[in-house]
Order: structure tokens, then sequence, then C-alpha cells
């Protein structure tokens, strides 16, 4: 296993916003399906479902967040030592004001598609396109960003 050249954890209070928010939405809705049901059963079904799917996002999203993303010299991987991008497989790094990435983070394109993965807000794969931001710190994600772009055009990288 390489050195890790940087950690990228979630910052604190952007997790408990985030996931604490997401985690209420699921308990005003499962209230809104018990409290104020609707007429028609089938919504009040629908917003059962969607209560205990916000919930559960939320405390899979609180669990899998605690784990960090690590930049190495082959490529991004979680802390839990999963392979997010493979360097090899790394085309571009898109960090631009209209790339469809995560807040406070950049978006990764690789030339051959990977299993879709989602950690809420941390990171998410989906075909060929590997998102990472969200609850992450600014600065930080930049400073990722900016030395895995280096690292795939081929500069010298210090360690």
């Amino acid at each position: 296993m390489t050195e890790p050249l940087h950690v990228l954890r979630a910052s604190a209070p952007r997790r408990v916003f985030a996931l604490g928010t997401q985690g209420l939405l699921g308990l005003l809705l499962l209230w809104l399906a018990m409290a104020q049901p609707p007429e028609a059963p089938g919504w009040r079904i629908v917003l059962l479902v969607l209560g205990v799917l916000a919930l559960a996002f939320a405390l899979r999203g609180w669990n899998r967040s605690a784990a960090g993303i690590v930049l190495r010299r082959d490529g991004l991987w979680t802390e839990d030592g999963e392979v997010i991008a493979p360097l090899d497989r790394i085309e571009a790094v898109e960090r631009g004001a209209f790339a469809f990435k995560p807040s406070n983070g950049f978006l990764v394109r690789m030339s051959a598609p990977m299993e879709r993965r989602w950690v809420p807000g941390l990171w998410w794969r989906f075909g060929r396109r590997v998102g990472v931001g969200g609850v992450t710190g600014g600065a930080e994600t930049k400073m990722v960003a900016d030395t895995l772009m280096a690292m795939v055009n081929g500069y010298p990288v210090p360690d």
C-alpha cells in the first residue's frame, strides 16, 4: 500500500447539519403520514416509505462519512481500503463553476465505468463519473483536486 498524500475528512459541523437535516426530513414525513394523513391511502404509504428512506440514508451517511477519502499515488481510496478512482483510469479532474459536482467538491472523469456507489455527503460514483465533496471543507478539497489534477497530467508530486 502506498503512503497517503492527503486525507480528506468531512467537516464535523457540515456533517451534523447535512445529515441532521436529512434525518429531520424523514421524521417530518413520518409525522405528516401519521398526524395529518392524506385522504388517499396510497399517499400515506408514499409518505411512510419516503420518511423511512430519508432516515435510513441519514443513518447510512452518518456511519459511512466518518471514514475519510485518501489521496495516494495510485488514486483515490477510502480509509477503509475501498478504491474510489484508480489513477490509471482517471482522464480528467473538473472543478469549474459549471461542472456537475458536489458542493465544495470536484468531479473526476474516468476512462471506464465502475460499480455505482454513494456515501451521502462525501462521494458518489455513477458510471464514469466520481463526485467528491459535499460536507468536506472547500480549501482541503481544492488542494486534493489540484494535486490529483497534477498527478493525472504527469507532473511530479512531492511527498
